[in-house]
C-alpha cells in the first residue's frame, strides 16, 4: 500500500487531505481493538467529495493510512495542538469517543512512535514541502488548502453540534486576511449551512507549520461537518444527494483561492 496518493497539478493551489486514509498495516491492526478497526475517526470520502479538483489543475496529496497509525496533522515531537483542550496524540491511543485504540499493554512506546514518524509521517510531509516549493518557484507563491471533516457531535472536542464550515488560519497567522475574509464570505453566503472563521478549529499542524505569508505561502484549513455529505454512523456511507448540495460551496472556496493573487 502506497503511503499516500499524489496528483500533481499546475495551479498555484495544493490540497492536502491528511486524515482521509483508512488502511491499517496488518502488524499494527493486530494490536488494536475491534473498535479501532472501524477507523471511525477518519475524514471519510474526501477525495470523492472533492472530485472537482482535477478539472482545476490543483495538486492533491491524500493519505492512504489511517490516522490511528500516525496523525499527519500533528507535530512530529507530539507537541499539543490545542493547549488547555482535549487533544489526541501523534499516535492516538483512544478514539474520539474515548474507546481504546490498542489492546491492553500494546500501545506504541517511544521507539515505535519514532519509527512511525520516519516510516509514515516524514514521507507525507516531504512530498507536501517539495510540492509547495515547486509551486512557489512556478508561480511566485503557493496556496495550501488543508481539507478535513469530522462528526458533527463529538463531546470530547466541542459542545453541542459543530458548525458546518469551520475555516481556520491559525488565528490569522497562516493566510492573508483578505483571502481569509473572502473565503469566509463564500461560506456565509450559503444560508443552508453554518460557518465560522477561527472558531473551535483554527487549523492544525499543517496549516500553522506551512502557512507563512511572509514567504508567500498562504494556508487555510476547512473542518467540514460530516453531516453535510455523508451518514455519520457505521458503515459511514457517502450520501450523493447531500454531497451534491454542498459541493458548489466547496468549489466556490477553491475557485476563490485560485482567483486570488498576493500583493
Amino acid at each position: 500500500m502506497d503511503l499516500f496518493d499524489f496528483v500533481p497539478g499546475d495551479a498555484p493551489l495544493v490540497v492536502s487531505m491528511p486524515h482521509c486514509g483508512t488502511y491499517l498495516p496488518p502488524d499494527l491492526a493486530a494490536a488494536m481493538t475491534p473498535a479501532a478497526l472501524e477507523v471511525a475517526d477518519t475524514d471519510f470520502h474526501l477525495p470523492q467529495l472533492y472530485d472537482f479538483l482535477a478539472a482545476r489543475g490543483v495538486s492533491v496529496l491524500s493519505a492512504t493510512h489511517s490516522r490511528y497509525v500516525i496523525d499527519l496533522n500533528r507535530a512530529p515531537d507530539g507537541a499539543v495542538l490545542y493547549p488547555g483542550a482535549n487533544n489526541t496524540e501523534l499516535c492516538p491511543t483512544s478514539r474520539f469517543d474515548f474507546a481504546p485504540v490498542y489492546r491492553s499493554g500494546l500501545a506504541p512506546d517511544s521507539h515505535e512512535i519514532e519509527r512511525r514518524v520516519r516510516t509514515y509521517w516524514q514521507p507525507y510531509h516531504d512530498q507536501l514541502v517539495s510540492t509547495l516549493h515547486r509551486t512557489v518557484r512556478q508561480h511566485g507563491y503557493a496556496l495550501l488548502f488543508d481539507a478535513h471533516s469530522i462528526v458533527s457531535e463529538c463531546p470530547r472536542f466541542f459542545e453541542g453540534r459543530l458548525t458546518d464550515f469551520n475555516l481556520g488560519t491559525g488565528g490569522g497567522s497562516s493566510c492573508d486576511a483578505v483571502l481569509a475574509e473572502r473565503l469566509f464570505a463564500i461560506a456565509q453566503a450559503n444560508r443552508a449551512y453554518s460557518s465560522v472563521l477561527n472558531g473551535r478549529f483554527k487549523g492544525g499542524y499543517i496549516t500553522r507549520r506551512y502557512g507563512k505569508p511572509a514567504e508567500r505561502v498562504h494556508a487555510v484549513q476547512l473542518e467540514l461537518s460530516e453531516r453535510t455529505y455523508m451518514i455519520e454512523k457505521a458503515p459511514f456511507a457517502f450520501d450523493p444527494v447531500l454531497a451534491d448540495e454542498v459541493r458548489p460551496t466547496l468549489a466556490a472556496l477553491i475557485d476563490t483561492m485560485l482567483a486570488w493573487r498576493p500583493h
